[in-house]
């Protein structure tokens, strides 16, 4: 599964938030091969991501259909976005995005809840033909004279905005193009590559394969806070559920625009969603193993119910210096229902330090150091103990620890909009099992910025 968000644009504003008004954290300027204008109606650009990893032999006492595999691997992710937007009015625009994205993770994408590459693509009939990442409507309605400016880049064209106001977005997007955002972890082209630094790895949101979905958000905003709803379908086998009484997906989230810091700019956001689906049981699947009814375990073998899955998570930025940002997130979930859409986490910890080049005499360069743990609950841990499969884990057996790691990355800026990157990871406990791992992890990246 590819995961093509929002917070892997790479052209990263330098508000981490959609449009936020004054004060920002400071991020680092993106350079581009071609210039774009911020008088245009319309918006073209355009990336590519070229990510090359290995990790050597691990230890393992046994493996199964969903393990990292003990010997050494390589694999490398490619993927190609082309950004399209028009302006039709000060207040009004369409944003179209195509995308094309191939090449599997390690052991087909399996066997790590923070698994390495987040531009991995995850089902193996997903072919490297285009398709629609993203079309979406966008209006803004001010309230009162007051405007602040705000950055151009491909999600949003608007150079100027009321100080107050109420933002409507209908369309297919990704729910983590404006929820749970993080300019410090929060981008696989320029920054960090785990899933569980990059992204909330207990937020389990609403995706199709490719990571995006249909929907509807709305969004206020005002100098001192903001607030975002957001309502979309949910996902069933390839596709998504057009039926909301069968699946549907609520997002909450409020953010404070200040930091932690008196006189330094930050932002806290808190999280909240709610999943309905024909999601299988931990605790119902344990029970059927126990019961010698279905062996092993098997989440999908279940009655067509609807089952609920809700979590929430607090996310936060802090500007500690002009050139360096600290970032972090925790998330939990119910842990109840299987996991639908992202990752195998029911709770997590990410926090992360990035370092702007400047600091060295490199203003375009950035480095990064991050630490994760991911957990589940125990009827989770307890399903893969009974040899149960999951949507990334399943060792034919499991003796539970947590999953814990370290993330660093470098990137240089080497002409116009040719960036390279080194990226080495450190995970122990891979999958939550305390017999395999841990396991190095070193990359190589290419990011072109049109």
């Amino acid at each position: 599964m590819a995961w093509m968000t929002a917070n892997s644009t790479a052209q990263i504003p330098e508000l981490s938030t959609s449009q936020v008004p004054e004060p920002t954290v400071p991020a680092g300027t993106i350079i581009t091969m071609f210039r774009h204008s911020d008088e245009t109606k319309y918006w073209i650009s355009g990336q590519m991501n070229f990510i090359f990893q290995y990790h050597p032999p691990l230890y393992a006492a046994y493996s199964g259909t969903n393990s990292l595999q003990p010997q050494a691997e390589t694999d490398s992710s490619r993927v190609l976005t082309l950004y399209t937007g028009y302006e039709f009015t000060p207040s009004i625009e369409v944003i179209a995005d195509f995308e094309e994205a191939e090449g599997f993770g390690f052991s087909g994408t399996h066997g790590v809840a923070g698994f390495p590459n987040l531009d991995s693509v995850r089902q193996p009939d997903l072919g490297p033909q285009p398709y629609l990442a993203r079309l979406f409507y966008h209006q803004v309605f001010g309230f009162g004279t007051e405007k602040v400016s705000a950055n151009r880049g491909p999600l949003a064209l608007f150079t100027t905005l009321p100080a107050r106001r109420l933002e409507l977005r209908v369309g297919k997007f990704s729910l983590v193009d404006f929820f749970d955002i993080n300019g410090v972890n929060g981008d696989s082209h320029l920054q960090f590559l785990n899933w569980a630094v990059d992204q909330n790895a207990s937020y389990d949101f609403a995706a199709d394969p490719r990571g995006y979905t249909w929907g509807v958000i709305l969004e206020y905003q005002c100098k001192k806070w903001g607030l975002r709803f957001g309502e979309a379908l949910s996902p069933v086998g390839e596709g998504l559920e057009w039926n909301l009484r069968k699946g549907n997906t609520s997002n909450f989230e409020f953010e404070l625009h200040r930091g932690f810091l008196k006189k330094k700019d930050g932002i806290i956001r808190v999280m909240a969603y709610i999943n309905n689906a024909n999601m299988g049981i931990y605790q119902y699947a344990n029970e059927q193993y126990l019961e010698g009814k279905v062996v092993p375990p098997n989440l999908s073998a279940h009655p067509e119910w609807l089952t609920t899955k809700y979590g929430f998570g607090v996310n936060f930025e802090q500007a500690l210096g002009a050139s360096i940002l600290l970032g972090g997130r925790f998330g939990w979930n119910n842990g109840k229902t299987e996991t639908w859409s992202f990752t195998e986490a029911d709770q997590t910890i990410a926090t992360g330090i990035g370092f702007i080049g400047n600091l060295w005499k490199r203003n375009y360069d950035r480095a990064g150091l991050a630490f994760f743990t991911n957990g589940i609950t125990s009827a989770h841990a307890q399903y893969l103990a009974y040899g149960g499969l999951g949507l990334l884990l399943g060792d034919g057996g499991l003796k539970y620890g947590r999953e814990t790691g370290v993330a660093s990355y470098y990137t240089a800026h080497i002409w116009r909009g040719i960036y390279e990157g080194a990226d080495l990871q450190f995970i122990v406990h891979p999958g939550y099992n305390t017999v395999r791992g841990p396991v190095f992890v070193p990359s190589a990246r290419l990011h072109l910025e049109f």
